[in-house]
């Protein structure tokens, strides 16, 4: 069974709980099964650290963009993200998107703009897209049927059906973290339920939202186990059932 990862931020990950290296956390992680991972960058002032982890793992991968909530770094351009996605081991745009629970709707036309730019980038570029919705589910989908996104991952997916089905129309995949696991979350794993097997992925965000049975804990990419694992529960299948359509459907999306 092999089990991808395919949002986390390895970078920042506190290793003195995993064993205190890359290596040991990776370690850990395959003794769940979890042998992937895509390591996404949320700001370009740590992007070398990003990239420089998969480079040295053959087993990591990594995004460039910038966070919709990151105010104080720098806001690249479209030619800036092509330049740094311009290597096989960068195979996503982002994390990019809208975010209105940090930032006020009326004041976020930066926001906007910063995502159309992302997009065009991963038109331009052929490399998928990264997508952070939060409060602000309405615009970002008219945003992506506006500039025409091409193909991409709606991450940490914890809005309702019809959101997910607008993505679902562009050709888009429904990622579940560790949210799907919590006690409060019945009406996301109905949509989980609902979502076509073959746009299914799964994810940690580690170091953050870490699933039950170690909610309150730290997070690791070892932790997507217990994401499958629960996929699997609600939609009525065995976990290696989902370990092999998640991993094929990363492979696809991601053309590796």
């Amino acid at each position: 069974m092999n089990i991808v990862d395919s949002h986390c931020h390895i970078d920042r990950v506190d290793l003195d709980q995993f064993g205190g290296s890359i290596e040991s956390m990776l370690a850990h992680a395959k003794e769940l099964s979890v042998a992937q991972f895509l390591c996404v960058c949320i700001d370009l002032e740590h992007f070398d650290e990003v990239f420089t982890l998969a480079k040295a793992h053959d087993q990591i991968y990594a995004s460039v963009g910038v966070h919709p909530t990151e105010q104080e770094g720098k806001d690249p351009s479209v030619e800036e993200i092509l330049s740094l996605a311009n290597h096989d081991k960068i195979i996503a745009i982002g994390e990019t998107g809208l975010d209105y629970f940090h930032i006020e709707k009326d004041t976020a036309d930066w926001q906007r703009d910063r995502f159309r730019r992302h997009i065009k980038a991963s038109n331009e570029s052929r490399k998928p897209m990264i997508i952070h919705t939060r409060d602000a589910k309405a615009d970002t989908i008219e945003i992506m049927q506006q500039e025409k996104a091409v193909a991409g991952v709606m991450h940490c997916f914890a809005e309702d059906w019809d959101t997910a089905k607008a993505a679902l129309d562009l050709g888009f995949y429904i990622s579940f973290s560790g949210i799907i696991t919590f006690k409060s979350a019945s009406d996301l794993r109905e949509v989980a339920k609902k979502v076509p097997a073959d746009r299914l992925l799964v994810e940690t965000d580690s170091p953050y939202l870490t699933p039950v049975p170690y909610r309150g804990k730290s997070n690791s990419p070892a932790y997507t186990y217990y994401v499958a694992e629960k996929l699997a529960e609600i939609r009525g299948t065995s976990i290696n059932d989902i370990a092999d359509t998640t991993t094929n459907n990363f492979k696809q999306l991601f053309s590796l």
